[in-house]
């Protein structure tokens, strides 16, 4: 039997068929592993890295548990961020779809929509596991679901798109773990209209690497803009700034790594000057960005020697020249400023004496460096700010979506500052994550009084005080301490530290080892090295440094150093410390004031390997993570929590209780308004819980079906209007059929007409007119030619002309008044083509015999000052442009009044229409003529020229208008209310109704309830129709096994006796399916038994003598027929004799028997949904686990459902510039330690409408 067919004679006929395409969307892939760890059997650190290692493995990098995204890095191209496969993810829920990247940038899209609230995705990992990649695509994805045709929104759009590259250039450099490193945080907030559209951004950084500026260790390099400047540079740029190859630097060449394998510094370069074209950098500040750099490069190249006195020189002067030349100061400050420091001593308050003191080689190094740190970090700083203020909001924002990408947790054999500063901004993100997933949530299911089963975890606020707090002081604190106490120098600063941070040693996961000390992060145990931690920590310029800056003529160099200390205050300034500790803080802030979405990222290996699966490292990558406790709470807890008020007013409308024709009607407080809710859309009792101010959901399966029954009643609603006012529509489509035919034979006309009064404006009654061109039908076509139209000889034009694609506003024949030598002026046949940038000339010659034209002039409409006609009915117009060797043509063409229209409409006014008796035009440069204009009564048509005098005959008064139209003939007025257009009698009578409840404010409302309409007379209850009310009839009745009341009698013939019934309950197949080896093949409608319900979503079922395998969300009780006499065909029993039983609407009975409320759907954990379960035990007959077919149905989410049929679910002023020196590459010693969808949306499970049907199905069998 084939799927869709009747299993019995008297079986309804069965829906169309869904196609296959719409139910196996997202599914064509066979799944690999379990896609949410939530299903996993056995919840282990283990289980969870061979689950992970078996879809890595596939291609399949993304896996949920529960609504958090774990993605592992596969280091090669899988293409799965195509057009395409983001088109399968816009408008789905996650269940709907494989695990995805842009499944999460859905789902923050929808929530900000549907619930109104600021969203933001928080992506963690460490460095290399992926967490840029995953913010582009996340922008990728925004940017294409947010619509908005208007031209600022794409702006921005592309602004936001822009700032990857800009910021990838400057802030990420290849380390040794990855190619593209993040060497910075940044925190990107995309706000958004009512509408959903985006309007604006702001970019957030967050402590960027400047020490990887003057040093790296061996095969990593600095920032990629230095490479891609010194490779890439235009030669002016090369001129002006003296560029050569990073080679020849000795910040790009230290760590010898200059070219890296998947990386085009050529290409990128370019891509950066594009970025910074779309964010709107002018030429100036871009020539200002590039300076700066230069300054950098040309600093490290300054190298010392050590002087007969011990002091430092430098070695070439002539680098210091060329510096001073970029800075735009004197060369000796330059000099100065490197080689010696300006002390000034106090007395008393008092200033002392000034002395210069001579530095040496590692001071003047060490002032050198933090010269170039500081230029760096400071330009970086301008840039985000700069692109801030061409991202600012161009209206109203009413929402945020945040997308966070800030470094990973760093381990190297180094570790100084900048890893323990990083880590400490990641210590806080993991605290975010603990607080909302496990710690938060637990108080809450406290607090609600949830039933719940405490979960253990290790919360790592301990960790995050250890290095924060200032009582008792944490790292940060005695750093700031040892930075006061002893700021002169630098080791004595970090010999204070030393003695200070033995005072931790209290703390468990601090441990003090010397020179060095080690923190106990929850990714690992971190050695850190406090040599140089203090000056790092103090991160200023020396006061000569600033005065040398201060000196300069640059004002974009003078901009990037805004706030300079006072040295007379008392306060200490910030240090690096406080400062990352405010914005870390500053960002939690942020972050906890929206709804977090989480993508944990994992990295497979160290060697950026596409094959290798470094199994040890992930594992300790998971056990950091907390993957294992995440699985345990997302198992144990509730998916949706809200309050009483929100779910009512989200969801009032699914109980007729609560809602009429739309309006919210409940008198009870929100918190049994809430139950009354969930109990008539018959979700079962153990899928949700009321606690004191909130209603908490267990299975996201159920919110789905929730937000697709109140999809759902809109579309009934729709459907009962429809209904009640077809014979309105018809008479309302007649009229406007009338009124369209009527305004298709005018709206031409009328556009026309509006056209041609412009040209009477222009002309302003000076002009005497032309009798035809005042004909009522005269239209002003514009193209005569047909050049839009690609007709032959308007291609040819158009190519002729080269005006490309840019359409033709106005193009006709003419004649060209043209002199020749010894020879009066004479008209010569001519083309014009007017677009909106030119006036276009052509002219047709020949050439060997062949016709060929050819563009004679061309006179862009910018230089067109004036044009020139006379007062009398001629056709000669003139136009007066600039000074040229041509002169100004002297057109005569029958369209001049349209033709000078159309030039000041293009023109926006800028073009004076000069009228008299005369024209005078140039007739060749610095040579102008006159043109003369007599009336001749014996010239009988047009005009003629001859000797600058033009003959023309009397027109019509110049204050002539338009002729008007004339009259059409009346035709014949057919009646609308005759004939097919209305039903004789009109419409029907309306039907007694149930009495209309009062209309009540929603809670939490302040807005005023609907005015109340006497209701009519109480009358008879009907039955219910609506998709709700037979949720919970079905509910009910299948509890109390009982039959829904049927239809009153009809004069049919009664059906044919049923068969007998099967001894043990039977199940139905609701979908066909094609079974494997060991599996049952069913086709619809096929009657089993069922011998074993295994929980993994797999029955044993048997028909006849076979016995196989089926998937349990395929099947449905079939409920036992009424065992009745055979009844004589006539007469028809009478109603009475009928049994029926009233139907109460009551809350959906846990202990009744399977009932598919939700067709299609399975169970999070692959199991029978919580409201099919029977409340009897199973058979204990089982089977062992292995002799169950090797599928994953358990571990697939059912697809969507079309609106007509369910569908199967899935089975699975500078100094002159000197010489540029020459830059051979120094060898300085290498510096070490380097640094919401829409309810309803296409594909949504109808779940209501098979509700509806299964309910009328069920009062028919009855």
């Amino acid at each position: 039997m084939k799927a869709g067919k009747k299993a019995a004679g008297g079986a309804k006929k069965a829906p169309p068929k869904v196609a296959k395409a719409d139910w196996k969307e997202g599914f064509k892939k066979k799944t690999v592993g379990v896609s949410d760890m939530t299903l996993l059997t056995t919840i282990s650190n283990e289980s969870i890295n061979d689950n992970l290692k078996k879809r890595w493995t596939t291609g399949e990098i993304y896996t949920y548990i529960g609504g958090v995204l774990i993605s592992v890095n596969p280091f090669r191209d899988l293409g799965i961020y195509t057009e395409e496969v983001l088109d399968r993810y816009r408008g789905k829920n996650r269940l709907e779809v494989p695990p995805h990247v842009f499944s999460i940038a859905e789902s923050a899209y929808y929530n900000m929509n549907a619930y109104h609230e600021n969203q933001c995705v928080i992506i963690s990992g460490e460095s290399g596991a992926g967490k840029t990649e995953a913010a582009k695509r996340i922008m990728q994805y925004v940017a294409a679901v947010s619509g908005g045709d208007n031209s600022s929104i794409q702006e921005i759009k592309d602004m936001v798109l822009a700032t990857n590259p800009l910021l990838e250039s400057f802030g990420c450099a290849k380390t040794l773990r990855n190619n593209n490193s993040s060497r910075h945080g940044k925190y990107l907030e995309i706000m958004f209209n009512a509408q959903g559209e985006p309007v604006g951004a702001q970019i957030t950084n967050y402590l960027l690497e400047k020490g990887r500026v003057v040093g790296q260790i061996e095969n990593e390099r600095n920032f990629h803009i230095f490479y891609q400047f010194t490779k890439a540079a235009s030669a002016a740029q090369k001129e002006a700034f003296g560029l050569q190859g990073p080679e020849a630097y000795a910040y790009t060449s230290v760590s010898n790594c200059l070219d890296v394998p998947g990386i085009d510094d050529h290409e990128d370069f370019a891509g950066t000057l594009q970025a910074m074209n779309i964010i709107g950098l002018s030429a100036q500040e871009q020539n200002d960005i590039f300076r700066m750099l230069a300054i950098i490069l040309w600093l490290g190249n300054i190298q010392f020697d050590e002087a007969d006195d011990g002091n430092s020189q430098v070695s070439d002067q002539g680098v210091t020249e060329f510096i001073a030349y970029l800075l735009e100061v004197d060369p000796s400050a330059v000099l100065k400023a490197m080689t010696i420091r300006v002390m000034e001593t106090q007395r008393g308050g008092r200033r002392g004496s000034i002395y210069d003191v001579p530095l040496n080689q590692t001071q003047a190094t060490a002032g050198r460096d933090a010269l170039a740190k500081a230029i760096y970090n400071n330009l970086f700083e301008w840039i985000v700010s700069r692109i801030n203020v061409s991202m600012k909001p161009r209206g109203a924002t009413s929402h945020i979506i945040g997308i966070l990408d800030i470094f990973g947790f760093e381990i190297f054999e180094d570790n100084s500052f900048e890893q323990l500063c990083i880590n400490y901004v990641n210590e806080k993100l993991q605290q975010i994550f603990i607080e909302l997933t496990l710690k938060t949530e637990q108080e809450e299911y406290v607090r609600e009084q949830i039933k719940w089963t405490p979960i253990k975890y290790f919360n790592n606020k301990i960790v995050c005080d250890l290095i924060e707090e200032k009582r008792p002081p944490g790292i940060f604190a005695a750093l700031n301490d040892a930075c006061a106490t002893a700021h002169a120098d630098s080791s004595a600063a970090d010999n204070s530290f030393m003695q200070r941070s033995s005072g931790l040693a209290s703390n468990p996961h601090f441990e003090a080892r010397g020179a060095q000390f080690l923190v106990r992060h929850y990714a690992g145990d971190v050695m850190y090295n406090i040599s140089g931690m203090t000056d790092k920590n103090k991160d200023s310029l020396i006061k000569d440094l600033l005065d040398l800056i201060g000196s300069s003529s640059n004002h974009f160099l003078q901009s990037l150093f805004p706030d300079r200390p006072d040295p007379n205050s008392k306060k200490r300034p910030p240090t690096a410390g406080d400062r990352i500790k405010a914005s870390a803080g500053a960002l939690v802030d942020n972050l906890m004031k929206a709804q977090p979405s989480y993508i944990r990222t994992i990295k497979p290996n160290q060697n950026r390997s596409g094959s290798e699966y470094d199994e040890k490292a992930i594992l300790h990558q998971i056990k950091y993570l907390g993957l294992q406790e995440n699985i345990r709470v997302r198992r144990a807890g509730f998916a949706y929590r809200n309050t009483f008020e929100k779910m009512v007013e989200r969801f009032y409308l699914l109980s007729p209780n609560t809602s009429y024709a739309g309006e919210y009607t409940w008198s009870g407080d929100p918190k049994s308004g809430c139950a009354k809710i969930l109990q008539d859309t018959g979700i079962a009792k153990d899928e949700w819980q009321m606690g004191v101010t909130k209603a908490f959901i267990k299975n996201p399966e159920t919110l789905f079906a929730l937000e697709t029954m109140r999809d759902r009643y809109w579309h009934n609603m729709a459907a009962r209007i429809q209904r009640a006012y077809r014979n309105y529509m018809r008479y309302k489509h007649e009229c406007a059929r009338r009124i369209q035919r009527f305004w298709k034979n005018n709206k031409e006309s009328i556009v026309y007409a509006q056209i041609r009064e412009a040209g009477h404006a222009v002309l302003a009654q000076r002009k005497e007119r032309r009798r035809f061109s005042l004909l009522s039908y005269r239209r002003f076509h514009g193209d005569y030619l047909d050049i839009n139209g690609k007709s032959a000889l308007g291609d040819e034009l158009a190519s002729a002309a080269g005006i490309g694609s840019d359409p033709v506003t106005f193009s006709s024949r003419c004649q060209l008044l043209v002199s020749k030598m010894g020879r009066s002026s004479k008209p010569s046949p001519r083309f014009i083509v007017v677009t909106k940038k030119a006036v276009h000339i052509l002219v047709v010659a020949n050439q060997n015999g062949v016709a060929v034209t050819t563009l004679e002039r061309k006179i862009p409409i910018v230089t067109i000052k004036s044009i020139g006609m006379s007062s009398l009915r001629d056709d000669w117009i003139t136009l007066n442009a600039g000074i040229s060797e041509e002169g100004d043509p002297l057109l005569h063409t029958y369209f001049k009044t349209e033709l000078a229209s159309n030039l000041v409409k293009l023109s926006s006014g800028s073009i004076v229409v000069n009228i008299g008796p005369t024209v005078d035009y140039a007739k060749k440069k610095e040579k102008r003529a006159q043109i003369k204009f007599v009336k001749d009564e014996m010239v009988k048509k047009d005009d003629t020229y001859k000797s600058h005098t033009v003959h023309v005959a009397s027109g019509e008064p110049a204050s002539s208008v338009s002729r008007p139209p004339a009259k059409r003939k009346a035709g014949v007025v057919r009646p609308i209310t005759s004939g097919k257009l209305l039903k004789a009698g009109g419409p029907s009578k309306p039907s007694a109704s149930r009495p209309k409840p009062t209309p009540k404010p929603l809670p939490g409302s302040n807005r005023p309830a609907a005015a109340a309409v006497p209701a009519p007379a109480p009358a008879p209850k009907p039955k219910p129709s609506a998709p709700v009310q037979a949720v919970s009839s079905v509910a009910s009745s299948i509890g109390a096994k009982a039959r829904v009341p049927p239809p009153p009698p009809r004069a049919v013939a009664p059906p044919s006796p049923p068969p007998p019934e099967p001894e043990v309950e039977m199940y139905r197949a609701k979908y066909a399916f094609e079974g494997q080896e060991g599996e049952m093949s069913l086709t619809k409608d096929d009657l089993v038994e069922v011998l074993e319900k295994d929980d993994n979503g797999w029955w044993l079922v048997k028909r006849g003598a076979l016995e196989g395998w089926a998937p349990h969300n395929y099947l449905e009780l079939a409920p036992p027929k009424p065992k009745a006499a055979a009844v004589p065909p006539p007469p028809p029993r009478p109603a009475k004799a009928v049994p029926t039983p009233a139907a109460s609407s009551v809350a959906a009975n846990v202990n009744a028997k399977p009932v598919s409320v939700f067709p299609g759907m399975a169970a999070a954990n692959g199991t029978a949904a919580p409201w099919k379960k029977a409340a009897a035990t199973p058979s204990g007959d089982s089977s062992p686990a292995g002799s169950r077919p090797g599928s994953t149905i358990g571990a697939k989410v059912p697809p969507p459902i079309a609106a007509k049929k369910p569908a199967p679910p899935p089975v699975a002023a500078k100094p002159g510039k000197p010489p540029i020196p020459s830059a051979s590459r120094p060898t300085p010693a290498p510096v070490s330690g380097g640094s919401v969808k829409q309810p309803g949306a296409p594909g949504q499970m109808d779940l209501a409408a098979a509700l509806a049907r299964r309910a009328q199905r069920m009062q028919d069998d009855g």
